[in-house]
This record gives C-alpha cells, sequence and structure tokens, in this order.
C-alpha cells in the first residue's frame, strides 16, 4: 500500500523561537513570572513618566506629607496609594524609581561579571596547564566564602557608590560564571568540531569564540538568570546594611531601610511595600531561570 509523504508544516517540528518558546510555556508559573518581570522592567525603564511624581526632586516633597498611611489624601488633592516616608515621599514612586536603580545595577554587574568569568573559564578549559590550575584555585578559594562577606569587605574598604557597589558585584560574582563556563568548555573542546577547526589551523581565539562560546552560552544563560536575582537581593542587603548605595540614589534597600526605624511606630507600610516589590522581582526572576535550567539540562527535562 503506496502511503504519501505528509510535508504540512503543521506537521513539522518547531525549531528556533518557537521551539525555545513551545518548550518555556511548557511552565505556567514560568510564563506568568516572566509576564510579571517584563512588567516590573517597563514600569522601571519608563519610571519618569509611569510614577505619580519624582519622589527625589525636592520641589515636589513636602515634609508636612510625612509618614501618610496608604490611600491617604493631601491638602492640595494628591492621594498617595501606598502612603508617604518619612520625608513626605510618594511611596509608589520611590518604589518605581528605586526598581530601575535595582535591576539596573543587577543587570550591569551580572553582565561584567558574565563577560570577565566566561573569558577565564573558557581560557583555562581551553589551554589548561598552568593557567588552568592557578585561575581554577582562585576561583575555588572565593566560592569558599560566603558572597556577602567578600561584599562587605570589598565595599568597607572602598567606601559608598554606585560605581563601587557594581564593582563589588561583579567582583564577587564572576567565579560562579567561569566554573560554569570551565565545565561547559571541557566537553566541547573535545567535539569532532572543534578538532577540525585545529585541522584546517585556525587560531585560538577564532576557535574559542566562534566555535566553543556559541555551545556553552546556554548554562551560562542560566547562570546568569539566577545571578541577576542574586545581585539584586545582596544590593538590597548591602544597601540596607547602609554600605551600597549613597541615601541619594534611589534603591529598595535602601527603602527598606529607612522604614524600619517605623516600623516599631506601626507606620509598617514605608518599609513592607519596598520589600514586597523586591519580593516579588527575586521570586519572578529566580522562576524564570529555574525553567530555563530545566530546558538547558538534560537530566532535569521530563
Amino acid at each position: 500500500m503506496n502511503k504519501t509523504l505528509n510535508t504540512s508544516p503543521d506537521n513539522t517540528p518547531p525549531s528556533g523561537l518557537k521551539k525555545f518558546w513551545s518548550d518555556f510555556s511548557e511552565s505556567t508559573t514560568a510564563v506568568v513570572a516572566l509576564i510579571i518581570f517584563f512588567t516590573i522592567l517597563f514600569i522601571a525603564l519608563f519610571a519618569p513618566w509611569v510614577s505619580p511624581s519624582d519622589p527625589y526632586d525636592l520641589t515636589s516633597v513636602d515634609i508636612m506629607n510625612s509618614r501618610l498611611p496608604p490611600g491617604s489624601e493631601d491638602f492640595a488633592g494628591n492621594i498617595y496609594l501606598l502612603g508617604t516616608d518619612g520625608a513626605g515621599r510618594d511611596m509608589l514612586s520611590a518604589i518605581i524609581y528605586g526598581l530601575r536603580v535595582s535591576l539596573g545595577v543587577g543587570a550591569l554587574s551580572g553582565f561584567v561579571a558574565l563577560i570577565l568569568g566566561a573569558a577565564v573559564g573558557l581560557s583555562a578549559a581551553y589551554f589548561g596547564g598552568r593557567f588552568e590550575t592557578i585561575s581554577m584555585r582562585i576561583v575555588d578559594i572565593q566560592l569558599s566564602f560566603p558572597s556577602i562577606l567578600m561584599a562587605l569587605i570589598i565595599l568597607a574598604a572602598f567606601g559608598k557608590g554606585v560605581e563601587k557597589t557594581v564593582i563589588a558585584l561583579i567582583l564577587v560574582q564572576w567565579a560562579y560564571y567561569a566554573r560554569a563556563a570551565r565545565a561547559s568548555a571541557l566537553v566541547e573542546k573535545n567535539k569532532e568540531y572543534v578538532e577540525a577547526a585545529h585541522c584546517l589551523a585556525l587560531g585560538h581565539r577564532r576557535i574559542i569564540l566562534s566555535h566553543i562560546m556559541p555551545n556553552c552560552m546556554a548554562p551560562l544563560i542560566v547562570v546568569g538568570t539566577l545571578q541577576t536575582a542574586h545581585a539584586i537581593s545582596l544590593e538590597a542587603t548591602l544597601s540596607f546594611l547602609g554600605l551600597g548605595l549613597p541615601i541619594t540614589e534611589p534603591s529598595l534597600g535602601l527603602l527598606i531601610g529607612n522604614g524600619f526605624d517605623y516600623m516599631y511606630s506601626g507606620d509598617f507600610w514605608i518599609s513592607i511595600f519596598p520589600g514586597v516589590a523586591l519580593l516579588i522581582t527575586i521570586v519572578s526572576i529566580n522562576l524564570v531561570g529555574d525553567q530555563l535550567r530545566d530546558m538547558f539540562n538534560p537530566r532535569l527535562q521530563k
């Protein structure tokens, strides 16, 4: 009996972005987390247009509106949905601006740490020898210390500031990327396509950048997603302790720290609402990272 081959596009397996989204959308929780994260990202990027006011504009802050509870209205008719803090700033606006700074610090530090760690890890796996031994021993030593302890030591030596906080987070995170990049590169460097590149007498830089690195990006993306959430929480912790960003910069950690002193007087919203915003941001990023980990790790796939 003759059988006709069905070449209908409906029966062809998805590829590229369609395949990626098909695998990612298997988890409803991850999809919801992704939507929440993009909503937070949109609000943070367009903070000047989304927020009701600029909380760090001294002309728009009135000390008479200090510590107003959520839903209060001032004499000018302005309604504060989340209340005000001790300085009379609108908490909703302060949280929106704080999200922009926290996401910016976490993303920038994670991106630079990814480049630095990937360069060290790929080079260590490819060249081996003494460079691999020394670099990996440095990674092992750094990972044996808690991240918060290292960040505290670095900022205690350098002082406060946005740039110094970013540098501290880079120095804390790069070792995670280096270990992940080395582990992936050790598997890839012995495959046939790398041996073929050696036979063609391609340069070391071209082999690493054009052949090995693209096949190591999947685990690095997973590590990068999870480390971004870790960097945001670490920056918030440092700012809460008074060692991260200066008080003139909006940050969720600073907002939580500023409202902590008012907790005992019953003004819980000054500290609770920034904490809830920080929690939702970190949880949404972690849920997306967990789904990416399940997708890229064959052992964790259903």
